[in-house]
């Protein structure tokens, strides 16, 4: 039975949108198995070199899952309860510091409003009372939404139990699930698809081995420099700015907003809050001169303003693991739009059909 082209598009239109509807019914349990699909993806090459060193798939697997679980658990060990620690003493002191921001900027407000009718001035401080107390509210609440919608005690279990089990079973089968989908592939078309998956490959592997890469080594050293350099929070902000930094900007930007305005706080010497600075500057110079260059490359191809959208539009809808899902989904999107484009500027749609096809010599004149 042969299907028209028509039918293939509502087939896969179809396939689609099952997807979406079953990714918003079981959201909420997503967590787990995209972390543990990313993993398995990520060490599915040091898999495939233990296997052709002469060990057995399910050995080689095995062992990577066991060095992957005494990894975090080491971390779990040694750095969560640190970091815990300094993520609840910065909560309690966050109104401290919105008073002691206020009290630094109270000189500058008066000289403003001394410029000013009375009326407006008393306006104007009612206006900036309200809001620091909405600002003190509204990152306590965002802050508590995050613990509760992403961190919460059950699902930070089922994480920790779930994702290395996923990893395991999606580590050992992955050669044979990828010759599975091999198989499905329509024989007319199959080389195309392969070539088009070489592509996604190349730039999923761009994103989450590389991009990861990067993210890692940020976090090490912002976390490490920041603590040295005496700032309070430092290391927790710091793993945080260098696991953002897979969106551009925000980690590396984001902290340091936070570092340099605690670091005002904290420090009464101007060259420590230049060495707070500095450390983000030299940071980024870093990734955009060596890590991201050597580690990522061109593979991605994504403009920065796709990859943030794609990360909010991703949280907005599925919460973290959607953030998780938003860039690689994004990337293959990218692959299947740069291809159909290809397909178009090769066309007889784009050409013109027989009018662009212009003859190479002149047309001999009519006969006399």
């Amino acid at each position: 039975m042969q299907m028209s082209v028509r039918t293939y598009s509502a087939i896969w239109l179809a396939v689609l949108a099952v997807g979406i509807i079953l990714l918003v019914l079981f959201q909420s349990i997503l967590l787990p198995f995209v972390a543990g699909m990313a993993v398995a993806y990520f060490l599915d090459p040091v898999a495939d070199r233990l296997e052709k060193a002469g060990l057995s798939r399910t050995l080689a697997t095995s062992i990577i899952t066991a060095a992957f679980i005494i990894v975090v658990g080491l971390f779990l060990v040694f750095v969560a309860p640190l970091l815990q620690a300094q993520i609840v003493d910065f909560l309690a002191k966050l109104p401290e510091y919105f008073h002691s921001a206020k009290g630094w900027a109270e000189p500058l407000i008066e000289s403003w409003t001394s410029k000013i009718e009375p009326e407006q001035s008393e306006k104007a401080e009612a206006v900036i009372e309200q809001f620091s107390q909405r600002a003190v509210q509204f990152v306590l609440s965002m802050l508590g939404d995050v613990w509760a919608g992403g961190m919460a005690l059950v699902n930070f279990i089922a994480l920790l139990v779930i994702t290395p089990v996923v990893t395991f079973y999606l580590l050992r089968d992955w050669d044979s699930i990828v010759a599975r989908i091999n198989k499905w592939l329509p024989r007319s078309q199959a080389e195309t698809f392969r070539e088009q998956a070489r592509i996604m490959d190349s730039t999923l592997s761009g994103f989450v081995r590389g991009t990861g890469m990067v993210c890692v080594i940020l976090a090490v050293f912002y976390a490490a420099t920041l603590s040295l350099a005496g700032l309070q929070f430092g290391l927790a902000i710091g793993l945080a700015a260098g696991f953002l930094s897979f969106v551009p900007y925000l980690g590396s930007l984001g902290g340091l907003i936070i570092c340099v305005g605690l670091a005002f706080l904290q420090f009464d010497e101007s060259w420590r809050i230049a060495v707070v600075a500095g450390i983000f500057v030299f940071g980024q110079l870093v990734e955009g001169m060596v890590l991201t260059p050597k580690l990522v490359g061109d593979r991605i191809r994504l403009h920065p303003v796709w990859v943030i959208f794609a990360v909010l539009g991703g949280g907005t809808l599925f919460g973290f693991a959607g953030m998780l899902l938003a860039l690689p989904v994004a990337a293959l999107i990218g692959v299947v739009i740069r291809f159909g484009l290809d397909q178009y500027l090769d066309s007889d749609i784009y050409h013109g059909g027989d009018e662009a096809e212009a003859p190479d010599q002149a047309s001999p004149p009519p006969p006399s």
